[in-house]
Protein backbone atom coordinates (compact mmCIF):
# COMPACT_ATOMS: atom_id res chain seq x y z
CA UNK A 1 0.00 0.00 0.00
CA UNK A 2 1.14 3.36 -0.80
CA UNK A 3 0.45 6.38 1.72
CA UNK A 4 0.19 9.78 0.67
CA UNK A 5 0.65 11.93 3.86
CA UNK A 6 -1.66 14.39 4.13
CA UNK A 7 -1.29 18.43 4.77
CA UNK A 8 -2.31 21.77 4.56
CA UNK A 9 0.98 23.21 4.29
CA UNK A 10 2.49 23.41 0.75
CA UNK A 11 6.13 24.23 2.09
CA UNK A 12 5.91 20.63 3.66
CA UNK A 13 6.49 19.64 -0.40
CA UNK A 14 10.24 20.93 -0.14
CA UNK A 15 10.54 19.38 2.79
CA UNK A 16 10.87 15.90 2.29
CA UNK A 17 10.67 12.92 -0.15
CA UNK A 18 7.41 11.16 1.01
CA UNK A 19 4.48 11.39 -0.74
CA UNK A 20 1.91 14.08 0.24
CA UNK A 21 -1.57 14.45 -0.44
CA UNK A 22 -2.88 17.84 -0.90
CA UNK A 23 -5.79 20.00 -1.41
CA UNK A 24 -6.32 21.89 -4.90
CA UNK A 25 -7.26 25.01 -2.42
CA UNK A 26 -3.98 25.07 -0.87
CA UNK A 27 -2.46 25.48 -4.60
CA UNK A 28 -4.65 27.14 -6.35
CA UNK A 29 -3.10 30.79 -5.52
CA UNK A 30 0.57 29.40 -4.82
CA UNK A 31 2.61 32.19 -7.98
CA UNK A 32 6.44 31.06 -7.06
CA UNK A 33 7.55 27.64 -8.45
CA UNK A 34 8.40 24.55 -5.69
CA UNK A 35 12.21 23.51 -5.33
CA UNK A 36 10.25 20.47 -4.77
CA UNK A 37 11.08 17.01 -3.42
CA UNK A 38 8.13 15.03 -2.54
CA UNK A 39 5.72 13.64 -5.12
CA UNK A 40 2.16 14.73 -4.59
CA UNK A 41 -1.45 13.85 -5.30
CA UNK A 42 -4.23 16.52 -5.74
CA UNK A 43 -7.39 16.77 -3.25
CA UNK A 44 -9.68 18.18 -5.43
CA UNK A 45 -11.21 19.95 -2.67
CA UNK A 46 -14.63 18.74 -3.47
CA UNK A 47 -15.71 18.23 0.73
CA UNK A 48 -15.26 22.10 1.41
CA UNK A 49 -16.81 22.87 -2.25
CA UNK A 50 -20.12 21.57 -1.06
CA UNK A 51 -19.77 22.47 2.23
CA UNK A 52 -19.51 26.09 1.35
CA UNK A 53 -21.46 26.46 -1.84
CA UNK A 54 -24.06 23.58 -1.77
CA UNK A 55 -22.37 23.41 -5.43
CA UNK A 56 -19.36 23.41 -7.57
CA UNK A 57 -18.55 26.76 -8.46
CA UNK A 58 -15.31 25.86 -10.27
CA UNK A 59 -15.76 25.00 -13.97
CA UNK A 60 -14.09 21.66 -15.07
CA UNK A 61 -12.15 23.72 -17.75
CA UNK A 62 -10.55 25.67 -14.23
CA UNK A 63 -9.53 22.66 -12.39
CA UNK A 64 -7.61 21.38 -15.81
CA UNK A 65 -5.97 24.87 -16.43
CA UNK A 66 -5.15 25.32 -12.85
CA UNK A 67 -3.85 20.94 -12.61
CA UNK A 68 -1.17 21.99 -15.75
CA UNK A 69 -0.40 25.25 -14.18
CA UNK A 70 0.86 23.14 -11.32
CA UNK A 71 2.64 20.93 -13.40
CA UNK A 72 4.81 23.26 -15.87
CA UNK A 73 4.58 26.58 -13.94
CA UNK A 74 5.10 25.26 -10.16
CA UNK A 75 7.25 22.10 -11.05
CA UNK A 76 5.48 19.89 -9.63
CA UNK A 77 5.05 16.19 -9.80
CA UNK A 78 2.17 15.07 -9.55
CA UNK A 79 1.30 11.12 -9.37
CA UNK A 80 -2.71 11.96 -9.92
CA UNK A 81 -5.54 13.98 -9.32
CA UNK A 82 -8.71 13.33 -7.86
CA UNK A 83 -12.10 14.32 -10.55
CA UNK A 84 -14.35 16.80 -8.96
CA UNK A 85 -16.59 14.33 -7.18
CA UNK A 86 -19.78 14.81 -5.06
CA UNK A 87 -19.91 13.52 -1.54
CA UNK A 88 -23.10 11.20 -0.47
CA UNK A 89 -23.04 11.63 3.76
CA UNK A 90 -26.11 12.41 4.55
CA UNK A 91 -25.61 16.29 6.08
CA UNK A 92 -23.89 16.89 2.37
CA UNK A 93 -27.31 15.85 0.37
CA UNK A 94 -28.90 17.93 2.74
CA UNK A 95 -26.86 21.00 1.98
CA UNK A 96 -27.08 20.13 -1.88
CA UNK A 97 -30.42 19.26 -1.53
CA UNK A 98 -29.82 16.79 -4.27
CA UNK A 99 -30.36 12.56 -3.79
CA UNK A 100 -27.49 10.11 -3.72
CA UNK A 101 -28.23 9.19 -7.02
CA UNK A 102 -28.23 12.80 -8.92
CA UNK A 103 -24.35 13.23 -6.98
CA UNK A 104 -23.53 9.79 -8.24
CA UNK A 105 -24.70 11.06 -12.18
CA UNK A 106 -23.25 14.54 -11.96
CA UNK A 107 -19.76 12.34 -10.22
CA UNK A 108 -19.69 10.46 -13.25
CA UNK A 109 -20.42 12.91 -15.72
CA UNK A 110 -17.69 15.21 -13.94
CA UNK A 111 -14.97 12.15 -14.46
CA UNK A 112 -15.93 11.67 -18.61
CA UNK A 113 -15.80 15.56 -18.80
CA UNK A 114 -12.01 15.90 -17.75
CA UNK A 115 -11.35 12.74 -19.39
CA UNK A 116 -12.51 14.53 -22.34
CA UNK A 117 -9.69 17.56 -21.75
CA UNK A 118 -7.41 15.60 -23.07
CA UNK A 119 -5.05 15.98 -19.34
CA UNK A 120 -1.61 14.38 -19.20
CA UNK A 121 -2.19 14.05 -15.50
CA UNK A 122 -3.48 11.26 -14.48
CA UNK A 123 -7.35 11.55 -12.79
CA UNK A 124 -8.85 9.05 -11.05
CA UNK A 125 -12.51 8.63 -10.95
CA UNK A 126 -14.28 8.42 -7.40
CA UNK A 127 -17.06 5.83 -6.31
CA UNK A 128 -19.54 7.73 -4.08
CA UNK A 129 -22.33 6.43 -2.12
CA UNK A 130 -23.26 5.90 1.65
CA UNK A 131 -24.43 2.24 2.04
CA UNK A 132 -22.88 -0.64 -0.04
CA UNK A 133 -25.57 -0.93 -2.50
CA UNK A 134 -24.67 2.73 -3.29
CA UNK A 135 -21.05 1.79 -4.14
CA UNK A 136 -22.64 -1.16 -6.53
CA UNK A 137 -24.97 0.98 -7.83
CA UNK A 138 -22.41 3.51 -8.60
CA UNK A 139 -19.87 1.19 -10.50
CA UNK A 140 -22.43 -0.03 -12.56
CA UNK A 141 -23.12 3.25 -13.73
CA UNK A 142 -19.11 4.42 -14.22
CA UNK A 143 -19.41 1.03 -16.66
CA UNK A 144 -22.26 1.38 -18.14
CA UNK A 145 -20.80 5.03 -19.25
CA UNK A 146 -17.37 3.36 -20.83
CA UNK A 147 -15.39 3.47 -17.71
CA UNK A 148 -14.00 0.43 -17.18
CA UNK A 149 -12.80 0.34 -13.77
CA UNK A 150 -11.32 -2.41 -13.26
CA UNK A 151 -8.62 -1.73 -15.79
CA UNK A 152 -7.70 2.03 -13.77
CA UNK A 153 -4.26 2.29 -12.34
CA UNK A 154 -6.63 3.44 -8.87
CA UNK A 155 -9.89 4.07 -8.35
CA UNK A 156 -11.10 6.90 -5.34
CA UNK A 157 -13.89 5.33 -2.28
CA UNK A 158 -15.63 8.39 -0.87
CA UNK A 159 -17.59 9.48 1.90
CA UNK A 160 -16.01 7.05 4.09
CA UNK A 161 -13.61 9.83 6.08
CA UNK A 162 -16.27 10.02 9.35
CA UNK A 163 -17.07 6.73 9.24
CA UNK A 164 -12.99 4.81 10.04
CA UNK A 165 -12.83 1.97 11.70
CA UNK A 166 -16.17 0.70 11.36
CA UNK A 167 -16.91 -2.86 10.99
CA UNK A 168 -19.45 -1.19 7.78
CA UNK A 169 -16.57 0.16 6.07
CA UNK A 170 -14.18 -2.49 6.27
CA UNK A 171 -17.26 -4.01 4.46
CA UNK A 172 -17.70 -1.97 1.78
CA UNK A 173 -13.38 -1.69 1.21
CA UNK A 174 -13.37 -5.10 1.02
CA UNK A 175 -16.18 -5.95 -1.07
CA UNK A 176 -15.36 -3.11 -3.57
CA UNK A 177 -11.76 -4.39 -3.94
CA UNK A 178 -13.73 -8.11 -4.92
CA UNK A 179 -14.62 -6.62 -7.72
CA UNK A 180 -11.01 -5.97 -9.21
CA UNK A 181 -10.36 -2.66 -8.64
CA UNK A 182 -7.66 -0.95 -6.97
CA UNK A 183 -8.70 1.24 -4.45
CA UNK A 184 -7.62 4.19 -3.00
CA UNK A 185 -8.82 5.13 1.01
CA UNK A 186 -9.71 8.68 1.50
CA UNK A 187 -8.81 10.15 4.91
CA UNK A 188 -7.63 6.50 6.28
CA UNK A 189 -7.48 6.58 9.78
CA UNK A 190 -4.88 4.13 11.86
CA UNK A 191 -8.22 2.43 13.09
CA UNK A 192 -9.30 2.01 9.58
CA UNK A 193 -5.76 0.75 8.14
CA UNK A 194 -5.93 -1.81 10.93
CA UNK A 195 -9.71 -3.33 9.36
CA UNK A 196 -8.92 -3.00 5.52
CA UNK A 197 -4.88 -2.07 4.48
CA UNK A 198 -5.30 -5.57 2.77
CA UNK A 199 -8.00 -4.19 0.16
CA UNK A 200 -6.67 -0.79 -0.72
CA UNK A 201 -3.71 -0.27 -2.86
CA UNK A 202 -2.78 3.35 -1.87
CA UNK A 203 -4.39 5.82 1.18
CA UNK A 204 -4.08 8.90 2.14
CA UNK A 205 -4.72 11.12 5.80
CA UNK A 206 -4.63 14.64 7.24
CA UNK A 207 -5.68 13.66 11.04
CA UNK A 208 -2.05 14.24 12.64
CA UNK A 209 -2.82 17.40 12.51
CA UNK A 210 -6.44 17.44 14.09
CA UNK A 211 -4.85 15.04 16.60
CA UNK A 212 -2.28 18.00 17.62
CA UNK A 213 -4.16 20.56 17.73
CA UNK A 214 -6.95 19.42 20.15
CA UNK A 215 -5.32 17.16 21.92
CA UNK A 216 -2.06 19.63 22.48
CA UNK A 217 0.20 16.77 21.43
CA UNK A 218 4.18 17.48 20.19
CA UNK A 219 6.76 15.58 18.10
CA UNK A 220 10.03 14.64 19.74
CA UNK A 221 11.70 17.72 18.76
CA UNK A 222 9.10 20.28 20.55
CA UNK A 223 7.71 17.77 23.46
CA UNK A 224 10.20 19.84 25.90
CA UNK A 225 9.72 23.28 24.33
CA UNK A 226 6.93 24.98 26.28
CA UNK A 227 6.55 27.93 23.55
CA UNK A 228 5.24 25.58 21.32
CA UNK A 229 1.39 25.04 21.74
CA UNK A 230 0.65 22.09 19.59
CA UNK A 231 2.70 20.00 16.64
CA UNK A 232 -0.87 20.76 13.82
CA UNK A 233 1.54 22.19 11.69
CA UNK A 234 4.45 20.31 11.93
CA UNK A 235 6.25 18.31 9.57
CA UNK A 236 8.09 16.29 11.94
CA UNK A 237 5.52 15.55 14.19
CA UNK A 238 3.52 14.39 10.64
CA UNK A 239 6.92 12.07 9.46
CA UNK A 240 6.39 10.83 13.14
CA UNK A 241 2.71 9.79 12.74
CA UNK A 242 3.34 8.41 9.21
CA UNK A 243 5.75 5.65 10.76
CA UNK A 244 2.91 4.88 13.17
CA UNK A 245 0.32 4.69 10.32
CA UNK A 246 2.78 2.68 8.03
CA UNK A 247 3.43 0.00 11.10
CA UNK A 248 -0.50 -0.33 11.72
CA UNK A 249 -1.04 -0.75 8.17
CA UNK A 250 1.05 -4.25 8.12
CA UNK A 251 -0.83 -7.62 8.51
Amino acid sequence: MKFYLGTHMPSHIEKTEKPLFISYRQLKNRKKPFQQTAPIAIDSGGFSELRLNGKWTISVQEYVHDLNRFQDQLNLQIDWAAQQDWMCEPFMIQKTGLSIEEHQNKTVENYLQLIDEGIDIEIIPVLQGFQLNDYYRHFDLFEESGVQLRKLKRVGVGSVCRRQGTNEINHIMQSLNNKGIKIHGFGVKISGLSKYSNAIASADSLAWSFGARYSKLHCSIHKDNPTTKNCANCLNYALEWRAKVLKASKP
